[in-house]
């Protein structure tokens, strides 16, 4: 053996576990920010697509109706399977053609448990969900009538759609409760899965299982209820005796099937079910994680793949992480910083950042908002492309750069930091589905020594829609060295 193997191996599980670690906090971010999003539509936004996706739901029933008519034949348990494969159509037509569910936006509750939305919002989002997801059901319901789809196969198809019906409101509370649990735990996790992948397709195929379990397992989904009921009452209102007798059931067979029946016992206890399993599943996995605080980064670098939580690599020295973890940007940031004008001439300006400690300075208009960002590497760069004439015409709108990381006042400067020097993806080097690729042979300090950023150093700072100052990696630096130096140096500096 090697005498360097045990040690090898030792950092290949270290490394397996922090990659691990990773994956989940990348997971537990992307579920806030999918929570965050819910609650932050718009009104309208979130009630059409709501009425979507009820109507993509109603769809996979119908599909689901179908598969199983006439499937008296095939054994029980591959029917139920056929059954809850055609049904997982649905949640795949949600999450790829993009829609609002109420049992997967219960997941937002991840954001309120974590400070990022308020019970106000989070109850008004479900609501209006509810309310969207029940439209599109009655819509599809409306629709299926109308197509006469009850008379499919002599009328079989008609029978199960009402036996399906009736079977969910011979539940007991209790039962119908539990059953909604079950049932939203799954639905939760096949959401959470496609959080691991970027990939359309990707998301399909993990949706799938999850889905087609619930199904098959007799599980209740309180928005397929909204279609599936309703239609089985409706089409028992409208189908004649003899449409009944000639399938051998007497006039009475499905008197059950009442909108009382229905609201009181299968949708109100699935529906708390639902909320229930979805809220456990955060609850049970997720209670020891820590509350986010308020400042985040702006989006521009949301977009940058920026990890809003601060993920420590060591152990030790945790006063002094406390500390750092309390400090924001406008503790430390130059508050009053050089402004440009966007018809500022290009040789005045480069005059002015020479004489300046700093290289770069924000345009802004004449409300102080930023609109742009120029360096004195932008103005060389333009006049070495004019051959260095004297004459030119510029002004800075002409070389200012227009997209611009900014960084909110609030933001925490751990988090920033770490934005700044390091580049995660080279540090731990995971695919779609959390393992560490090829370089995992690679030790943790081999990865941390080519894991450097190529990011800007420098970045303005906005507080409410407006320029406040200017942050550097300088100033980054040096509250760092602050940090490290003794006290006594601190105090003789200070006398």
């Amino acid at each position: 053996m090697h005498p360097n193997s045990l040690y090898s191996v030792k950092n290949v599980a270290q490394d397996n576990n922090q990659a691990n670690s990773l994956v989940v906090d990348n997971l537990f971010d992307t579920a806030k920010q999918y929570g965050v999003s819910k609650c932050e539509k718009s009104l309208t936004n979130s009630f059409i697509l709501a009425i979507f996706a009820g109507t993509f739901i109603a769809i996979a029933f119908v599909f689901y109706t179908t598969v199983t008519t006439g499937a008296s034949d095939v054994p029980w348990g591959m029917s139920k399977l056929v059954g809850g494969l055609a049904f997982s159509l649905g949640l795949v037509l949600v999450v790829v053609c993009g829609g609002e569910l109420f049992t997967s936006t219960v997941l937002s509750c991840i954001a309120w448990t974590q400070g990022l939305c308020s019970t106000k919002a989070l109850l008004s989002c479900w609501s209006r969900v509810y309310l969207g997801n029940l439209v599109g059901a009655l819509l599809v319901v409306g629709l299926v009538l109308l197509a006469k789809m009850e008379l499919l196969n002599g009328g079989a198809w008609g029978i199960n759609a009402m036996q399906i019906a009736q079977h969910k409101l011979h539940h007991s509370w209790g039962q119908a409760f539990a059953l909604g649990v079950l049932c939203n735990l799954l639905v939760c996790l096949g959401i959470w899965m496609t959080f691991t992948s970027k990939d359309m397709l990707t998301k399909a195929v993990l949706l799938i299982l999850p889905v087609a379990m619930f199904v098959s397992s007799g599980f209740e989904h309180s928005i397929a209820n909204l279609f599936m009921v309703p239609l089985g009452i409706a089409i028992n209102a409208f189908s004649s005796a003899s449409f009944l007798e000639a399938h051998g059931f007497g006039a009475n067979a499905f008197a059950d099937l009442t909108w009382s029946n229905f609201i009181f016992h299968n949708l109100i206890p699935v529906t708390i079910g639902n909320i229930v399993g979805g809220a456990s599943l955060i609850a049970l996995a997720y209670a020891n994680k820590p509350k986010h605080t308020t400042n985040t980064l702006n989006n521009a670098l949301t977009t940058q793949t920026l990890s809003t939580q601060v993920n420590n690599q060591t152990q030790g020295n945790t006063q002094m992480k406390n500390k750092l973890n309390k400090l924001i940007v406008s503790d430390i940031m130059q508050p009053q910083t050089l402004l440009f004008s966007a018809d500022s001439c290009i040789y005045q300006a480069l005059a002015v950042l020479s004489e300046q400690t700093l290289s770069a300075a924000p345009v802004v208009n004449d409300k102080e908002q930023l609109i742009g960002f120029v360096s004195e590497q932008d103005i060389l760069r333009l006049l070495w492309s004019e051959e260095y004439s004297a004459d030119l015409n510029y002004q800075l709108k002409d070389v200012m750069q227009t997209e611009i990381l900014t960084v909110d006042a609030s933001q925490a400067i751990t988090t920033l930091l770490e934005f700044m020097v390091v580049d995660k993806e080279k540090l731990f080097p995971v695919n779609q589905s959390g393992m560490l690729m090829s370089s995992q042979y690679q030790s943790y300090d081999q990865r941390l020594k080519a894991a450097s950023a190529n990011r800007p150093s420098i970045y303005p700072v906005i507080h409410e829609g407006k320029i406040c100052g200017i942050i550097t990696r300088k100033q980054l630096a040096q509250l760092m060295a602050k940090q490290y130096q003794p006290e006594d140096k601190q105090e003789k500096k200070v006398a």
